[in-house]
């Protein structure tokens, strides 16, 4: 392989513009993609399987009206003013009408206008008067002794709440839809001054896909890569690389979003994957040409195919764990992470690409400015009479290794305490930050009308035998809500047109991630139809029943996921490290790493602490699939630095160098580029943290915090203290095994062994024949 990607150096450093060329013009047909078709994306969280999403697509099937979204207006009027005074509540009433005939707004007075749901309504309501429901501290909307449907007034009369039903899903709207439901509640501000606020469906989801925090990290990243190459020139190179690599890998992800659905983080976590492993890859190589040059006294040329052919290999495997953790997302089969999953790890392909074939390339047109004649002469008059910081560093560490060791368990357990704590929901309102048009629509409603109202449930009925719902029976089963603990309110919500389905609204006492509304989804579905005499079936769905079942599957899912990952990313270390206790203890490592990493952010995002450095004032449950994404992706980028790291050692240790000398060596030649690598990384995850989005803020932390912790506690500390004290052993592989696995070359070992070969041949020919 060290071969093969030595020739590919040769030849794109040979013939710089074929390559180039062919990448911008990738780059242009991606650019053209977008511009022509538009770009297409969902912030919808599908998951197959569960309950909730399984009464959904009932509904969409038996009573399409019923299956969509639904979409709230809250409606405030300044001090000193009621809602029903006449000229706020005939505005109200018009905003209201006008709401209700939008193609994609389900008006409920239509809905019992025709077919048996008629006649049933009408056979219930006398059963309905005599229903004991639980008490609430708001009345409803009465205009001209007729009450306005979906509209409630708080107790004080200042506030109302308007919720309505939707043919789609509040994140299926389109700009121009709501925009026209925005202009239909604005009318109310044209004669009075009622102010309408929307609530968090319909406020649009904007996911930043680049800002100036962004920007800032890649600034970071910049100065970093200057101070590592020294060398402005050099220092481009990765940037140019990760910026080609997250334009081809995430515009191409743009490109296709009009025919496939996307979620709208999946291009977000290509873009910090694409930027981190991108600039990581192009360092690794660009560093190693450089001292190839510095060292060996190589010609530009020969050192860039060489490191193609010794860094490039490690680079090649190291992309390949990245993508092997990732892809294991698609295993557990929940739509929209393997979506996640297959842009990401297509970005990481395409960032191994550019870095083998772009770069290269880049380095031609370059030629031997990558490193200036200065330089060369300063490097070259170096002497070894003063130890490097990092000889004297790996020195003090291994000479303490047990206490460098017992220390670095010490300080990742602590960190690891508040896993114990951990609480997985979606995010809501209320962990929004109080300046926030989400957050401060969560508290009105709350305020004005409970919690529950941020989150209703919608819980739905049908017979056994799929004939008509009895309304005698329906009437039974909201009784039998209604004494339920943790309910608000339950309101009837009608049959479909045969009266085979039948719908009840329900609004929870507590708010949506609130732990006693978890168990009223779990009362409900086991609770609400033990009617005696009576075969119905019910199924209950809405936003926070989806959450529930999302977060119940992800933890179910977790186990098998970490198991796929582990085994398969074993079996690669194995091959390329060919040794039974490296992939072992690199994977021991990792979970100190994650753990300490789950700890941190469950600290900072449930519990606030340090709240306020990273720019958030609620404390709120961690996202559901922040346990599955972050430690898929953290554990391919820390096999990154396991595998720039310890395949240093491993050349070392090849080239005759034994015990802790090959652990030094391979140490000071790695570690340089490795802290950088990781240095840059955080830097990208960290301008993340600073969005306004808490699902992006929570994932670049937890990022950013997990490379910080395994690159230099685990990497640069446990790592080699744990494999000095298994000796010239960490290597050991049985010979039966040895002859089973192929030999990769990933040190590059045989490529020099032919090279100094060939290098001699010419020698001998030249002095056999001089000219």
């Amino acid at each position: 392989m060290s071969k093969f990607f030595y020739s590919i150096g040769k030849t794109a450093y040979s013939k710089p513009w074929i390559f180039i060329a062919s990448w911008l013009l990738i780059l242009g047909v991606i650019i053209t993609a977008i511009v022509t078709n538009g770009v297409n994306t969902s912030s919808e969280t599908r998951i197959d399987g569960t309950a909730a999403q399984d009464v959904l697509d009932q509904l969409a099937e038996d009573f399409p009206v019923a299956s969509g979204g639904q979409g709230s207006y809250i409606f405030e009027v300044p001090e000193g003013e009621t809602i029903d005074e006449a000229a706020n509540a005939g505005a109200l009433a018009l905003a209201v009408n006008e709401i209700y005939e939008l193609d994609y707004v389900v008006n409920p007075m239509d809905m019992l206008q025709d077919g048996e749901a008629m006649a049933q309504m009408e056979e219930m309501q006398a059963m309905l008067s005599q229903l004991q429901t639980p008490t609430v501290t708001h009345r409803p909307f009465v205009v001209q002794e007729m009450p306005v449907p979906g509209v409630q007034i708080s107790e004080d009369g200042t506030v109302a709440l308007f919720q309505f039903q939707m043919t789609k899903q509040a994140e299926d709207l389109t700009e121009d839809e709501r925009a026209e439901l925005s202009a239909a509640a604005s009318t109310v501000e044209d004669d009075t001054s009622m102010e309408v606020i929307p609530t968090g469906t319909l406020q649009g989801v904007d996911i930043p896909i680049g800002g100036t925090h962004e920007i800032i990290g890649l600034a970071i990243a910049g100065v970093i890569l200057v101070v590592t190459l020294g060398s402005l020139i050099a220092a481009g190179l990765p940037l140019v690389v990760a910026l080609i690599g997250v334009g081809v890998g995430v515009g191409g992800t743009f490109a296709v979003s009009s025919f496939f659905e996307i979620n709208s983080l999946t291009p977000v976590l290509g873009l910090m994957i694409g930027l981190a492993v991108g600039i990581d890859y192009a360092l690794f190589i660009v560093n190693r040409q450089r001292k190839l040059i510095i060292d060996q006294k190589l010609s530009a040329k020969e050192a860039a195919a060489r490191a193609l052919g010794t860094a490039g290999s490690a680079v090649f495997f190291a992309a390949l764990t990245v993508i092997i953790a990732l892809s294991g997302l698609l295993v557990i089969g929940i739509s929209f992470l393997s979506s996640m999953a297959i842009v990401a790890s297509l970005t990481v392909l395409i960032d191994l690409l550019v870095a083998l074939t772009l770069l290269p390339a880049l380095l031609g047109l370059i030629g031997e400015r990558i490193v200036s004649v200065k330089t060369r002469q300063k490097e070259q008059a170096k002497t070894d009479s003063k130890p490097s910081f990092a000889h004297s560093w790996i020195a003090g560490i291994l000479k303490a290794k047990w206490v460098a060791v017992l220390l670095v368990i010490a300080v990742l357990g602590t960190l690891s305490v508040p896993v114990l704590q951990m609480n997985l929901g979606m995010p809501s309102g209320a962990s929004a930050n109080e300046d926030t048009a989400v957050r401060q629509s969560y508290d009105i409603i709350s305020d004005s009308f409970g919690e529950g109202y941020n989150g209703p449930l919608l819980l739905v009925a049908e017979n056994e035998d799929a004939g008509p719902v009895d309304p005698e029976e329906y009437v039974q089963l909201l009784t039998n809500i209604a004494q339920l603990d943790g309910i608000s309110e339950v309101s009837p919500g009608g049959f479909n047109e045969d009266g085979t389905i039948a719908i009840v609204s329900i609004i929870p006492a507590s708010g949506p991630t609130d732990d006693t509304t978890k168990e009223l989804v779990e009362s409900l579905r086991s609770d609400a139809a033990t009617v005696e005499g009576t075969q119905l079936e019910v199924g209950v769905t809405g936003l926070t029943a989806v959450n529930i079942d999302i977060s119940e599957k992800l933890a179910e899912v977790f186990p098998i996921y970490i198991g796929i990952i582990v085994i398969l990313s074993l079996l690669i270390l194995l091959v390329v490290f060919r040794s039974i206790i490296i992939p072992i203890k690199a994977t021991v490592g990792f979970l100190l790493s994650i753990m300490a990493t789950f700890g941190a952010t469950t600290a900072v995002f449930q519990w606030g602490w340090f709240g306020s450095v990273f720019g958030i004032d609620t404390g709120g449950p961690l996202l559901s699939f922040i346990p599955i994404l972050v430690t898929g992706i953290l554990y391919g980028l820390a096999m990154d630095y396991q595998v720039f790291l310890v395949s240093s050692m491993r050349e070392a240790y090849i080239h005759g160098q034994k015990g802790d000398r090959a652990i030094v060596n391979g140490y000071k030649t790695a570690s340089k580029v490795v802290v950088a690598a990781a240095l840059i990384m955080v830097s990208v995850f960290s301008g993340f943290i600073f969005t306004d989005d808490i699902m992006i803020k929570q994932i670049g932390f937890a990022l950013a915090f997990g490379i910080l912790v395994d690159a230099f506690l685990i990497r640069m500390i446990f790592v080699p203290a744990v494999m000095s004290m298994f000796g010239d052993k960490i290597w050991w592989l049985p010979k039966w095994l040895d002859k089973l696995l192929p030999d990769l070359d990933i040190e590059g070992e045989k490529l020099l062994q032919e090279l100094d070969k060939e290098e001699k041949v010419k020698v001998k020919n030249a002095e056999e024949n001089p000219v």
